[in-house]
């Protein structure tokens, strides 16, 4: 049986005396979609900034590809091809859609003794990757604040499929998002897992997650109450599970 892609190992954090995550057990499979939900406070937001490099576990251990890894800071977990998208989204507004894509790692090419931006090279890199993806934008120039929520959310997880990404961590990727904006977020998501991406998909939408994910983990007050193949469990029992004391 292959190693998991991502396994966490009673990882305990604390915060002072406030005792945050208490022995979370957490994997992630290769091409595998888990849906993290629970209340606020659950500890989703602090298992994830573990594994994203942000904060060290105070106890417990992470393997990646079946290795022990420690992360002293996120360039480490990136390198790693763990990419995270929080929820106020990794996009610098003023730059277009092509110069986010590529944002901290853009194409170059030289001109005589030194090396600027191939421009050129990374439209037309754009261009096939959207085709690819089905998505749609007016210009590949125009500023991505002049993009709606759903479409700024897609530049993001566009560029985690270009760059082979091989965990992606959504944090609340459809919230304010119209029921068809939020429909192609995902679709796209789908398109991850068949392109071999293994998704964390933190929510507190159960109708979002519950279709496409293959695994849901539930946490509550820092503690792992539950982890359903999505067969095993129904919306209304993740729900018991969430609000439980």
């Amino acid at each position: 049986m292959p190693a998991p892609l991502v396994e966490m190992i009673n990882i305990h954090k604390w915060f002072g005396s406030i005792h945050a995550l208490k022995g979370v057990d957490f994997r992630v499979d290769n091409g595998e979609i888990v849906g993290l939900v629970g209340d606020n406070g659950a500890g989703k937001s602090t298992l994830i900034k573990i594994l994203s490099g942000l904060y060290p576990p105070d106890e417990g251990k992470i393997f990646f590809e079946g290795k022990e890894v420690r992360f002293k800071s996120p360039k480490d977990a990136i390198k790693l091809g763990i990419e995270t998208v929080h929820q106020d989204q990794m996009v610098v507004p003023y730059l277009n859609v092509y110069r986010n894509i590529f944002l901290g790692r853009e194409l170059e090419k030289k001109l005589g003794p030194i090396k600027v931006l191939d421009i050129k090279k990374m439209k037309k890199e754009v261009q096939y990757l959207f085709h690819d993806l089905g998505l749609e934008v007016a210009s590949l120039d125009v500023p991505v604040q002049a993009l709606s929520g759903g479409q700024r959310q897609a530049v993001v997880i566009a560029r985690a499929m270009y760059f082979k990404t091989k965990l992606l961590i959504l944090d609340e990727p459809t919230n304010n998002l119209s029921i068809r904006e939020a429909k192609r977020v995902l679709d796209m998501i789908l398109a991850l897992k068949k392109a071999g991406i293994s998704c964390i998909f933190i929510t507190h939408n159960l109708h979002h997650v519950y279709p496409i994910a293959d695994r849901i983990v539930v946490l509550n007050r820092g503690v792992k109450v539950a982890d359903f193949k999505k067969g095993e469990t129904t919306i209304d029992e993740i729900e018991r599970l969430i609000v439980s004391a």
